[in-house]
């Protein structure tokens, strides 16, 4: 007796692992590079509860919505923006009412280097730099923000000549970190580390750019399939959103 029931318990744990098996998928995210870190730790709880494995790749969001275009196949989309998920959808490139927002970003003037940013800002008039990174603000919302935020502060014009543009925010961050640029605009969850900031920097007011909202969409190859729509949900938990806020961003 004992051993039939070992057996017939054997049986059910051998189907419920391959229905897991069946069940679980591949899927491939376009992943704005801002989003990076908390990214990679939202995609390892989410494989772990879901059996779900995703192919990340971090980069511009401008890019990706070429790319996307273009015919990559990519299932969803984790933009920088709220506007290109929107343009995709209108493009009938991505799922009407599948688009939300998983954070609001936040800008900072970032320098890695001790008292060279002060907490106002004021560094950006008074000079003393010979270059400052920033994304392309073509392909980069985070570039777009920080041309807003020098605009806005008067000194565009006098720091244009010293820009230096970096292809994605990932890439403005190496420059800045290498010292090829003394300071620049990136992403705040980009340089916080344990609610921390090494070397000098202010965070840009909100009011002086328009809010960053990253806004997530299943992608027209992600149509129907289960794994896609597991991952935004996922998104949305308790789980998802305290990452998401650790790592210095704000919540819808």
């Amino acid at each position: 007796m004992q051993t039939r029931v070992g057996l017939i318990a054997l049986l059910i744990a051998s189907l419920a692992g391959a229905t897991s098996s069946v069940c679980a998928d591949d899927i491939s995210v376009a992943v704005a590079a801002n989003f990076t870190v908390p990214m990679q730790i939202i995609v390892a709880g989410f494989e772990k509860e879901s059996g779900h494995k995703v192919q990340a790749a971090y980069g511009a969001t401008g890019k990706f919505y070429a790319q996307i275009r273009n015919g990559a196949p990519f299932e969803v989309l984790l933009a920088a923006d709220d506007e290109t998920p929107a343009r995709l959808i209108k493009d009938n490139a991505a799922v009407a009412g599948s688009q939300f927002t998983y954070a609001t970003g936040k800008l900072v003037l970032w320098s890695a280097k001790p008292a060279i940013v002060d907490g106002a800002g004021a560094v950006l008039k008074n000079g003393g730099f010979d270059h400052l990174a920033i994304a392309n603000p073509k392909l980069a919302p985070y570039g777009a923000a920080a041309v807003e935020v020098m605009k806005a502060l008067g000194a565009y014009e006098s720091i244009q000549p010293k820009i230096v543009t970096g292809e994605s925010i990932a890439q403005t961050h190496q420059f800045i970190g290498t010292g090829n640029a003394l300071l620049g605009f990136v992403a705040l969850s980009q340089v916080l580390k344990d609610g921390k900031i090494e070397g000098s920097s202010w965070i840009v007011p909100a009011r002086l750019y328009a809010p960053i909202r990253q806004d997530a969409v299943i992608l027209e190859k992600g149509k129907g399939k289960p794994a896609a729509e597991a991952l935004l949900k996922y998104l949305k938990s308790d789980k998802a959103r305290a990452v998401i806020r650790s790592s210095g961003y704000e919540l819808p």
